[in-house]
């Protein structure tokens, strides 16, 4: 399983590398999207209700699938006393469905909310959505994972690996974007970020 999870990472970068319109994900101080959007418990999560009460961690991750990106749910989860000792909460959103959060919940153990986000708006907001080709789905098909399924989406789009710390005022004071799936930053970054942002 693990190699087929290797096998199906290599072939959406792949894909990725092959688009044409790069994202380029949001930039320090600019005003970050307001989403709405359902948990894994059904709650509608506002970022406007999140940021007037702390600075939000805002992760983007592709799915329950994406090895890397469980390691770092669990890293995340495994800090999260210190990160709300900062004042701030993680928020992490995912285009998978239902099911997926599920199974990323029972891999990692997270505690914080994740969100389902519908149709990419959230991920192409924070500009940081990109378009996986007809051939990198039908590779990870034959992996054993239907990502238009996963997804619940008609074409497949995955997120760019990205975190933003964003402050009370709406604003982003932390960022981090890289193509790289396989890289993330230390979460002591960003309680260093955290500590820099107050």
């Amino acid at each position: 399983m693990k190699k087929i999870a290797i096998l199906l990472i290599a072939i959406l970068s792949i894909s990725f590398a092959r688009a044409q319109d790069k994202p380029e994900g949001l930039f320090i101080n600019s005003k970050a999207y307001d989403f709405k959007a359902k948990d894994q418990n059904g709650n509608e999560v506002s970022m406007k209700d999140l940021r007037k009460k702390n600075y939000v961690v805002v992760v983007f991750y592709r799915g329950n699938w994406c090895p890397y990106c469980n390691r770092y749910l669990k890293r995340l989860q495994d800090s999260l006393d210190l990160i709300t000792a900062k004042g701030a909460q993680v928020v992490a959103i995912t285009p998978e469905a239902q099911e997926g959060i599920s199974k990323t919940i029972e891999r990692t153990k997270a505690s914080f909310p994740i969100l389902h986000d519908e149709d990419m708006k959230i991920a192409k907001a924070y500009q940081g959505a990109y378009q996986v080709d007809d051939q990198a789905v039908q590779h990870s098909k034959m992996a054993g994972i239907d990502l238009a399924k996963t997804n619940d989406q008609k074409e497949v789009w995955l997120p760019v690996t990205a975190i933003y710390v964003v402050n009370k005022e709406g604003s982003v004071t932390y960022r981090y974007f890289n193509e790289d799936y396989k890289q993330r930053p230390a979460v002591r970054e960003i309680l260093s970020a955290l500590d820099k942002s107050f």
